[in-house]
C-alpha cells in the first residue's frame, strides 16, 4: 500500500554532455507543452521556481510561498518541476526564458550542482534574475554575473546534520546500531549533511554505523533500503538518522510495517508538515525547519528588487549574496511553537534571515 501511495521520479535518459550539445532548440521542444500559454516577450515579469516535485511536501511548501510572492506583488507565477532529472529542469527553464524573451525572475533549487551554471548562464545571457538555493559548484559565485545572479542561499548543513544525529544518539542512550540514509549523492546539502553525521559519530564512540546508503531525497526509495537493512541487522539496529525527512518517513513506513513505528528511533531534517505529524506521533525523534515557505518567496524577493533596480547587488558583501540562512532544529522541547507558525503562515519577504557566511569546506 505504502507504495502505491509514493509517485516514482522519471530520469530521462539524455546525458547532460549531449543535451547541452543539441543546444536551445532540442531544449524546447524537450520542454513539452504545459506552458503554451504564456506569450512572449512583453507583458508583467514572470516570476518562477523550480524545484524537485510537488509531491515532495517540502518543495510543495517551497511553491506556497513563492505563490504567496508572486500574489503580493501581483506579478504571474510559474512553477516548473524537474522531477529529479537535470535535462529537464534545464529545458523548462529555457523555454520558459524563450517564452518571457528574458522578462523573468527565478528562484532555482538546481536538481544537481553542477546545474547551476549552465541555468544561471543562460538566465544572465537572456536577461533574466536568478537566485540559486542549496546547489551550486564551489567556484561558481554571484558577483561573477552581476547583476544577474542575484544570490546563492543556503543552510549549515554540517552543522545541522550534527545537530539531528546528536538528538538521535543521545535518544539511543548513547550506545548502539544505527543505519543512516543519505540524498543524491552529489548534491551539495547530501554532502554536507553526511558530514555532520560523521562528525557527531566521533563524539559518540558507543554509537556504530552499520550502513550508509543513497535514497536520493525519496520516501519510496527509502523503503526497501530499511526493508532489507531489518533483515540484514535484525535487532543491531536501535537508530535511523535520514538526510530528509521524506527518506526518514519511507523508513518509518518499513518499520511500521513491522510493527516497529515509535519503537525504534528515527530523526530526519527538512521540518516538513508529515515530518512534524511523525514528531508529534513520537515516531520521529527530530528534524531541521528550514522554513521552505519563507524561502521560496524570498527568493523571489531578492531577484524582483534587482531586477527594479531597487537593490544594487554588485554593492552588496559577499555574505548577503552567498550566505547561510538560520534555521530551527525541531524536537518535542520546541514542536507546538513551530506548528502554531506553521498553523498561520507569514513572511517577511524582505529578511535574508542571513545566520553568516557560506562556509566551503
Amino acid at each position: 500500500m505504502f507504495k502505491q501511495r509514493l509517485r516514482q521520479d522519471r530520469h530521462a535518459g539524455v546525458s547532460r554532455r549531449n543535451f547541452i550539445q543539441r543546444g536551445a532548440g532540442t531544449a524546447l521542444a524537450v520542454a513539452g507543452s504545459g506552458m503554451s500559454g504564456l506569450s512572449f516577450g512583453a507583458g508583467p515579469t514572470t516570476l518562477a521556481c523550480s524545484f524537485r516535485s510537488l509531491t515532495n511536501p517540502y518543495h510543495a511548501a517551497f511553491n506556497k510561498g513563492a505563490q504567496s510572492f508572486a500574489k503580493s506583488v501581483g506579478l504571474p507565477y510559474v512553477p516548473l518541476t524537474t522531477e529529479g532529472s537535470s535535462e529537464k529542469g534545464i529545458a523548462d527553464i529555457r523555454a520558459l526564458l524563450q517564452k518571457t524573451g528574458g522578462n523573468l525572475v527565478l528562484n532555482v533549487d538546481p536538481n544537481d550542482s553542477a546545474d547551476a551554471r549552465v541555468i544561471v548562464e543562460t538566465c544572465a545571457k537572456a536577461g533574466a534574475y536568478v537566485t540559486t538555493i542549496w546547489n551550486k559548484p564551489n567556484d561558481f559565485h554571484p558577483w561573477d554575473f552581476n547583476p544577474h545572479y542575484v544570490a546563492h542561499l543556503s543552510f549549515d548543513g554540517v552543522a545541522y546534520g550534527a545537530a539531528t544525529a546528536t538528538e538521535l544518539f543521545k535518544a539511543m542512550g548513547g550506545q548502539g546500531g544505527v543505519v543512516a540514509l543519505g540524498g543524491i549523492f552529489s548534491n551539495v546539502p547530501a554532502i554536507e549533511r553526511k558530514a555532520g553525521l560523521m562528525a557527531a559519530l566521533k563524539k559518540f564512540p558507543d554509537i556504530q554505523l552499520l550502513d550508509f546508503q543513497v535514497a536520493d531525497w525519496d520516501s519510496q526509495k527509502a523503503f526497501p533500503i530499511m526493508q532489507a537493512w531489518l533483515t540484514r541487522f535484525n535487532t543491531k539496529v536501535k537508530g535511523v538518522w535520514a538526510a530528509n525527512d521524506d527518506m526518514a518517513l519511507g523508513a518509518i513506513e518499513a518499520l511500521r510495517a513491522e510493527g516497529l513505528a515509535g519503537q525504534l528511533l528515527v530523526s530526519g531534517m527538512d521540518g516538513t508538515q508529515p515530518g512534524l505529524a511523525a514528531l508529534k506521533a513520537g515516531e520521529l525523534v527530530a528534524t531541521v525547519d528550514w522554513d521552505p515557505y519563507w524561502l521560496g518567496g524570498v527568493g523571489l524577493s531578492m531577484g524582483l528588487s534587482a531586477q527594479q533596480k531597487k537593490m544594487d547587488v554588485a554593492s552588496l558583501p559577499k555574505e548577503r549574496r552567498e550566505s547561510f540562512c538560520k534555521a530551527t532544529l525541531v524536537s518535542k522541547a520546541n514542536l507546538q511553537a513551530v506548528l502554531a507558525r506553521r498553523a498561520t503562515p507569514a513572511a517577511d519577504w524582505n529578511d535574508a534571515r542571513v545566520a553568516g557566511p557560506l562556509v566551503y569546506r
